[in-house]
């Protein structure tokens, strides 16, 4: 009995000593259990109940060292555990890469990835490395205050402050953690019922005391707990409702205070890109590789003549060809269509998305490889659910991803995508949804031509399912237009209403798939469609994807059947007939009432009346008479050809510069400079985009100068080379040419004028700003547009040789430019 005794003393002082290192565990470790209920899997939890489990044990194993050594040995013990956890976290996540890469990219990046990640969170190392830094500092706190202090209920801070603050980085994005708080009461309550002591085991430090004064010291000692007990019963009882009040209150959601990240303006809209890709039809984008399984095969051209929407890959797919998805906007403002998603960073692993009750899903798994294609959007096709060889952010609405740091060449990444394939014999009968969940979808803004509204009105009155509707509106643009790779760029309302309604001759009636997609999606929303436009490629199974397999569809929401696409686009090898034909916008005004042209007689012929007789030669001139006569002729028909030519030159400047609305004269003022630019033997191609010609303009005028001077060509105001007449690849040129309307350079006003040379750049921008928003130029910008112009003309003018300035009012080339102009 007596060798008994001692074996159970020294079991119970090892439990009433293990009892708060193991509730220190237990509360950090709880704090990676809620934290872990936003990530997919448990791997999370488990790495923070190692931080937890490995900071304790290295206070207790420490415990007799001096305090000031244990904080570095417990750090060393965090960065090899720290490591470790990046290690496996990278694996899991399939992520290239170095250790050394890996825990960089993590510690620059990893509170912003972590709050703006998507929920489930795949555990990657930037999304564990936080939480195991914080737990592990969370258990090595608390040790060191109630361990080696002993205040217990002091070494509890830490770990409750990570636990609040997990259950602050949750939000609401899971369920109330109920029964981890339960948890961390209890656990902590194991703890402060057995603490440990500071004396030596088996001592009772009241013992050495005399009677009465123990008897004081245990008075002091009940007084102050009772205080104790009675201030926290009084805290429950005021803090109590407060508390219970905010259980149904929904908790913050720390991520709406972090931006998530973003595209790149070039991948706002991406839609502008088409003209350029067509421009540059072989240029390289991406080499794909593509496995279909449980998919159904694409129709075939014989089984009927039109083609299902929805039913196929694009006009031009063949069996196994694929329609790879870059962007998807849902966004207009009568100018620009946008993509307008919010993109946040995922795993490998992409949430699920509910396919429509009407569909049948096949999987689609693809190899892409990055050529010459640049931003940051990422190509695969609709849905993607798993991505490997690439981080990304994704966007559950539009289902489209982004690689935040950008596509470079030689990037390869897998994706695994749900290919949804809608049933086509539903969709007679199917609606569409309304209500504010479609409202962005349905939106039309401010300021739609009349014509359009009355197409719309007069293709929705004659067809009134919705896939009636739709399919007219498919079928009008297919039949009436005509595909034209070098239309210019642009879709806002004026643009589409010159596709739409612009004279054939002129270069109306002519786009590229930009304006089909969007003029089809602007039709179906003022005919109550809910409707989307989609930038992506036409790809075969295999091999390389050009930039002329670049195109825009548009999508109509149906329910039950989601999204379905549709092609606008005219078949190969029809001729479009008129759009008069089938259209004809009714006018403002009752024409004039038509009267019977008079009719006017014909009068009889005169009686030839005879000569008078005389010799041949008399009454005639002689020949120097004759050919003074025919020299004076000439030289009064040759001024006055001079003189009209003048009168028709400064005609025509005055119309460009004085008539028409704001946006017409700074278009205007644009044609002066450029046909100024043709009269001194330097024009400019239409395919330069405003601001590359400004900087051509300002690089002639000093050529021209320093001719003059006899100096080199050299300006001060001139920046960059001068053009090459070729569009940029990629993002393709912007057309400004005399049109402009379609010109998109950002321009610098005024960027590098100096003295008296006017600023060709400030025109540039005003040029692209009526390009965008016709109209909002204002009367005093046309004003600016004319007073530059006319500078900038002079001045080119008077640096040229006598004879040429005397040739240049009257030289008819603006005269012949501006005819054709208006014939196109």
């Amino acid at each position: 009995m007596g060798r008994g005794t001692p074996v159970v003393t020294r079991v119970v002082r090892v439990l009433r000593a293990a009892a708060v290192p193991v509730a220190l565990i237990g509360l950090t470790a709880l704090a990676g259990v809620v934290l872990g209920r936003v990530y997919a899997g448990d791997l999370l939890t488990r790495l923070v109940i190692g931080a937890a489990v490995g900071s304790v044990l290295v206070s207790v194993a420490t415990r007799r060292l001096p305090s000031w050594l244990v904080a570095p040995l417990s750090v060393a013990a965090m960065a090899g555990w720290t490591l470790w956890s990046l290690r496996l976290a990278a694996n899991h996540a399939e992520l290239p890469g170095g250790l050394l890469e890996v825990t960089a990219d993590a510690a620059r990046n990893g509170i912003p990835r972590l709050l703006t990640a998507m929920i489930p969170v795949e555990p990657a190392p930037d999304t564990v490395l936080v939480p195991v830094v914080a737990a592990w500092l969370a258990g090595l706190a608390g040790a060191e205050v109630a361990l080696r202090a002993g205040r217990v209920l002091l070494g509890y801070l830490p770990p409750a402050g990570l636990y609040a603050a997990a259950l602050y980085a949750v939000g609401p994005n899971a369920e109330p953690a109920v029964g981890a708080t339960v948890a961390f009461v209890a656990v902590a309550a194991l703890g402060l019922a057995s603490p440990p002591s500071t004396a030596t085991a088996g001592d009772d430090p009241a013992a050495s005391l005399t009677p009465r004064v123990r008897a004081a010291v245990r008075l002091r000692l009940a007084t102050s707990a009772a205080v104790g007990v009675a201030l926290v019963v009084g805290l429950v009882a005021v803090l109590g409702p407060v508390v219970a009040g905010q259980v149904d209150g929904r908790p913050v959601d720390p991520r709406r205070y972090v931006e998530p990240p973003q595209v790149q303006t070039l991948d706002e809209n991406p839609l502008i890109r088409i003209s350029g890709w067509a421009l540059h039809p072989e240029q390289k984008l991406l080499d794909v590789s593509t496995e279909r399984s449980g998919a159904p095969d694409p129709p075939s051209d014989d089984a009927s003549p039109e083609p299902e929407p929805g039913a196929s890959s694009g006009p031009a797919d063949t069996s196994g060809g694929v329609r790879i998805r870059l962007a998807v906007l849902s966004d207009y403002d009568g100018v620009t269509w946008r993509v307008g998603a919010t993109y946040r960073n995922a795993g490998r692993i992409l949430p699920a998305a509910t396919p429509p009750r009407d569909s049948t899903v096949g999987t689609v798994r693809q190899q892409i490889t990055v050529a010459e294609l640049s931003g940051r959007l990422l190509p695969a096709v609709a849905t993607p659910q798993e991505v490997s060889g690439a981080r990304v952010a994704y966007d559950p609405a539009s289902g489209t991803l982004i690689r935040p740091e950008g596509l470079t060449p030689g990037l390869r990444y897998a994706v695994t995508s749900a290919e949804e394939h809608p049933d086509s014999n539903l969709l007679a009968t199917a609606n569409v949804p309304a209500g504010d969940e479609v409202a962005r979808v349905l939106r039309v803004a401010d300021g739609v031509p009349d014509p359009m509204r009355r197409l719309a009105a007069q293709l929705a009155e004659e067809n009134g399912a919705p896939f009636a509707r739709a399919l007219a509106i498919e079928q009008f643009l297919a039949e009436h237009y005509r595909v034209a790779a070098d239309a210019p760029s642009g879709h806002a309302y004026p643009n589409l209403s010159f596709f739409l309604f612009g004279p054939r001759n002129g270069g109306g009636q002519e786009g590229t798939s930009e304006q089909f997609a969007a003029a089809f999606a602007v039709l179906g929303r003022l005919s109550g469609l809910p409707t989307r436009v989609v930038v992506g490629f036409r790809a075969g199974g295999q091999g390389p994807v050009l930039a002329g397999d670049a195109y825009a569809w548009p999508e109509v929401l149906f329910d039950g059947l989601g999204w379905v696409s549709f092609d606008p686009l005219p078949r190969p090898k029809s001729e479009p007939r008129p759009v008069e034909e089938d259209f004809r916008p009714t006018p403002e005004d009752p024409p004039p009432s038509e009267a019977p042209a008079p009719t006017v007689e014909p009068s009889a012929s005169p009686e030839p009346v005879a000569a008078p007789n005389g010799p041949p030669n008399s009454g005639r001139p002689s020949t120097v008479v004759l050919l003074g006569a025919g020299s004076g002729g000439l030289l009064l028909l040759v001024g006055a050809l001079l003189l009209t030519l003048l009168a028709m030159r400064r005609s025509l400047t005055r119309t460009r510069l004085a008539q028409g609305d704001p946006g017409q004269r700074i278009a205007g003022a644009w044609r002066e400079v450029t046909d100024a630019l043709r009269l001194a033997g330097r024009p400019v191609g239409d395919d330069l985009a405003a601001t590359e010609v400004a900087r051509h303009a300002r690089q002639a005028l000093a050529e021209a100068r320093a001719r003059v001077s006899g100096g080199n060509a050299t300006d001060s105001a001139a920046t960059g080379e001068g053009p090459t007449g070729g569009g940029a690849t990629g993002g393709g040129p912007t057309h400004s040419g005399i049109t402009g309307s379609t010109a998109t350079g950002s321009g610098t006003t005024g960027k590098g004028a100096t003295g008296d040379d006017p600023a060709v750049d400030e025109l540039a921008a005003l040029l692209n700003r009526v390009g965008f928003a016709p109209d909002a130029a204002a009367a005093d910008q046309a004003a600016r547009a004319a007073d530059v112009a006319t500078a900038y003309v002079a001045n080119l003018r008077s640096a040229r040789p006598w004879w040429r300035r005397l040739l240049w009012s009257v030289h008819p080339s603006p005269l012949h430019r501006a005819r054709q102009s208006r014939r196109r």
